[in-house]
């Protein structure tokens, strides 16, 4: 006796019946409690993508009138629509559900950026369908994109969320690349960008043999007065502000990135 489920579609209802799939192979009439739950686990997870797949054929029922069983019946899930790149299932607590990503977003089971969905430009659909049609707000092509906030060289941008757009700062020393949809080193966006106006720091052409900078070279480096986080370094001429990594300083002596104990002007910036 196999459970046939039934997906209620604009067209009338629809039943879906899983594959009939083979019983446990036994070894010496012996099976073990691991093998048990392997095969188990095994056919029940071909049975879901099956019943899934019905599901999308349906023309994505909007409620299932006897949800089949998630694989795991605890924690959150999310599987691909086999057809609809804007669309997913979800098991919560072995819930099962169909979501619609918001506009602007679609689905590939890396997302993050809002509902287990991620940005349209940043996910390859193949062979699945999607509707990418705007849903504009003032600022906002997309109801969540992120976008350029100036026709000149910035080092902000704007994300939506909700047809809200909201001003987000670079990373100081970056700018944005529409390119990318992210920030960048303004030397990469020349001449769209100038990096000298946007670092405050023009690089020099050589660097004093016995100079500290002169070791570094050819990516010379260069302190930036009154700041124990950062440093310049300049990449074929151009500057580059860096920014040493978490727990430490930059010495302004050996020109590195160092422990606090030892740049005791420092220890407590």
């Amino acid at each position: 006796m196999h459970t046939r489920y039934t997906v209620v579609t604009a067209s009338g209802l629809l039943e879906c019946a899983p594959p009939v799939l083979p019983g446990l192979v036994k070894r010496a009439d012996v099976v073990t409690l691991r093998q048990r739950n392997k095969q188990a686990v095994m056919r029940s997870s071909v049975q879901f993508a099956y019943l899934l797949a019905c599901i999308a054929f349906a023309s994505a029922g909007i409620l299932l009138e006897q949800a089949p069983q998630c694989p795991e019946q605890h924690g959150v899930q999310a599987y691909a629509h086999p057809e609809l790149c804007d669309q997913f299932f979800l098991c919560t607590n072995g819930t099962l559900t169909v979501e619609t990503c918001e506009n602007g977003l679609l689905f590939d089971g890396k997302g993050a950026v809002h509902n287990h969905c991620n940005y349209h430009w940043a996910v390859d659909c193949g062979e699945r369908k999607a509707d990418l049609t705007p849903i504009s707000t003032p600022g906002c092509e997309y109801q969540f994109g992120i976008y350029p906030d100036s026709h000149e060289c910035s080092t902000s941008y704007i994300k939506c969320a909700y047809g809200v757009p909201e001003q987000e700062p670079c990373t100081p020393g970056l700018v944005y690349d529409e390119r990318i949809h992210g920030c960048n080193w303004p030397d990469l966006l020349q001449p769209f960008c100038n990096p000298e106006a946007v670092i405050g720091f023009k690089c020099p052409t050589k660097a004093p043999s016995h100079s500290q900078s002169a070791k570094f070279w050819p990516f010379p480096r260069f302190p930036v007065p009154g700041d124990c986080h950062r440093l310049i370094t300049c990449v074929e001429g151009q500057p580059r502000l860096i920014t040493c990594g978490e727990g430490k300083v930059f010495d302004d002596q050996s020109l590195t990135c160092e422990d606090p104990e030892l740049v005791p002007h420092c220890g407590h910036a």
